[in-house]
């Protein structure tokens, strides 16, 4: 069965090697989410939290799998986090695959970050990645095993019966917006030359 999938990786960094994963032709281009060219996202990234949030909503609508491309700095990214979470919440199923192995357009490879679904927990202290699969694209042959992955994280998402509800979800929306993400441009600075 064909899944739609929203990828999740920390754009700046691992925009290449995600595109590795993208372009090896393992899912149809109308299956795949989350992925967008460095001017469109700069685009987006001026209008501010709320047009971010809203591409990633609208990415996410129209999936039932969360990939989480994990590279060296992948947990430490709050997009990578409020992905995660409305995943979670919406009812995607969740798959981790570390890319830090993966050649870059230098071709180098980086260092194993931690698993940011180590991070995000259910109310009752479980974090996500007890729940939910990581693997390596290198070492655990990604190439071949994408489509299972995908498939077998659907099917332990439609099977689990737990506690769904998130650690900390009340509280993040306040946080996220409480915490500027813009810098301040001050058009018309004070000049203490002219008093």
């Amino acid at each position: 069965m064909s899944r739609r999938v929203f990828f999740s990786f920390h754009f700046k960094k691992d925009a290449w090697r995600a595109g590795q994963i993208r372009n090896s032709n393992l899912l149809a281009d109308d299956e795949r989410y989350g992925f967008i060219d460095n001017a469109e996202w700069e685009k987006i990234e001026r209008e501010g939290d709320v047009a971010i949030k809203r591409w990633i909503d609208g990415q996410l609508n129209k999936t039932s799998v969360t990939v989480i491309l994990i590279g060296a700095d992948t947990a430490e990214r709050d997009w990578v986090d409020y992905e995660i979470r409305k995943s979670w919440e919406r009812g995607n199923a969740l798959v981790g695959v570390r890319i830090h192995r993966v050649k870059d357009q230098h071709g180098q490879e980086d260092i194993a970050g931690p698993n940011p679904l180590d991070k995000v927990k259910l109310k009752d202290g479980t974090p996500l990645s007890s729940l939910c699969k990581t693997y390596d694209w290198v070492s655990d042959d990604g190439r071949a095993n994408l489509g299972k992955w995908v498939e077998d994280a659907r099917k332990a998402r439609d099977a689990y019966d737990g506690e769904t509800a998130l650690e900390g979800s009340e509280n993040r929306e306040a946080v996220h917006k409480a915490t500027p993400r813009n810098p301040t441009v001050i058009t018309s600075p004070a000049r203490p030359w002219a008093r």
